[in-house]
C-alpha cells in the first residue's frame, strides 16, 4: 500500500478515535461497545452537542405534571404515546405546536418524568435534548443511541426553518428513517410555533422561484406530516388563565383571597397582553415576591 494512503487511513482512524474519546469523555466509563448502557444510566437526562458529547443533566428544570392546566387532552394523548413507547409498544413522533407559552415544552418534560417514574419502566426511558441549531447533526445523534439498550426520548424545543435553511433535510431523513430505518429504542418529540414548521414566506419563495412550485411546497410543508402524532396548543380561556394560577398558589401555600386574586391576575394578563400558562406562573412568581412567599423551582 502506497505511504500516502497509508497516511489518509490513519488520518481517518485518528479522527474517528477523537470523537470515540470526546463520548467516553462526556459519558464517563463509555467504551466504544457495551459502556454506553452504563454510561447513560449516570442522569435520566442530556443535552446533546454536535462534537459527539452527550452532557449529564442532573436536575431537569420541569412543572409537575399536576400544574399544567386547561390542555387535559394534549397531556392525556402524550403520556399515552410516551407509555406506549417506554414500553416497547408502538408509538409515534410528536409535534406539540400552537400559542406561545401554554406549556408544550414543559408538557414534554413533565410526561417523561411521569412515565419515567412508573414501576415498569423504572429509569428506562432517557431525555436528551437537541438544540435546534444543531438539527443536522441528528442523524450522528441517532446512530450513537441506537447502541444503547436504554430507550430515548429526543427532544427538540421551538423546531422551525426559515430562509434558505435546508438542515430540514436531516430531521426529514431521521423521521423518514433511511434504509436502517429510525432506531427501535428513539422517538422524536418536537415543539413549534408553527404548524408546518417553516415561515410562511419560505414557503410562498419556493413557489415562486421552483420550476415545479407544487412539488417544491409540497416537500417542505410535509415535513410536519412525517410526525404522526399532532398535537394544537390554542390561547387559554379566561377561566382556564384562573385555573392555573389557583393551581400554583396551591400547590405553592401563596395565601390570599380569591376575589383579589382574581382581580389582580386578571389585571397582571391584561398589562402582557396575552393569557397563558407563561404569564400565569410570572403572575405567581410576581405575587409571591410581594407577600414575602419564597418558591422552590417548579419540578
Amino acid at each position: 500500500m502506497p505511504a500516502s494512503e497509508g497516511a489518509a487511513d490513519g488520518g481517518t482512524l485518528q479522527r474517528i478515535a477523537n470523537v470515540l474519546e470526546q463520548i467516553a469523555v462526556a459519558l464517563p466509563g463509555a467504551t466504544v461497545h457495551s459502556g454506553l448502557t452504563q454510561s447513560f444510566a449516570i442522569a435520566d437526562a442530556f443535552v446533546w452537542n454536535p462534537s459527539g458529547r452527550m452532557t449529564a443533566v442532573p436536575r431537569v428544570s420541569r412543572v409537575e405534571i399536576g400544574l399544567l392546566k386547561g390542555i387535559d387532552r394534549m397531556r392525556d394523548t402524550l403520556i399515552e404515546n410516551t407509555e406506549r413507547f417506554a414500553t416497547g409498544l408502538p408509538a409515534n413522533n410528536a409535534l406539540l405546536w400552537g400559542a406561545r407559552g401554554m406549556g408544550k415544552s414543559s408538557l414534554v418534560k413533565a410526561a417523561h418524568a411521569a412515565v419515567n417514574a412508573q414501576r415498569d419502566v423504572a429509569g428506562k426511558l432517557k431525555l436528551v435534548e437537541i438544540h435546534r441549531e444543531d438539527i443536522e447533526s441528528l442523524p450522528a445523534l441517532m446512530t450513537l443511541l441506537r447502541q444503547s439498550d436504554f430507550r430515548f426520548l429526543v427532544f427538540c424545543d421551538d423546531l422551525s426553518f426559515d430562509g434558505n435553511d435546508a438542515s430540514y433535510k436531516s430531521l426529514k431523513a431521521v423521521l423518514e428513517g433511511g434504509i436502517e430505518g429510525r432506531p427501535e429504542n428513539v422517538i422524536l418529540y418536537a415543539t413549534s410555533n408553527r404548524r408546518h414548521l417553516l415561515a410562511r414566506e419560505m414557503i410562498e419563495n419556493e413557489r415562486s422561484t421552483s420550476i415545479n412550485p407544487g412539488e417544491a411546497v409540497e416537500e417542505k410543508v410535509s415535513l410536519s406530516d412525517r410526525f404522526g402524532l399532532w398535537l394544537g396548543f390554542h390561547r387559554c380561556s379566561q377561566e382556564e388563565y384562573l385555573a392555573m394560577v389557583r393551581g400554583y398558589c396551591d400547590h405553592y401555600g401563596i395565601a390570599i383571597a380569591d376575589d383579589e386574586l382574581t382581580r389582580d391576575a386578571l389585571e397582571w394578563s391584561t398589562t402582557r397582553g396575552a393569557r397563558s400558562g407563561r404569564v400565569a406562573w410570572q403572575y405567581v412568581q410576581e405575587l409571591a415576591g410581594r407577600l414575602r412567599v419564597r418558591l422552590n423551582p417548579p419540578s
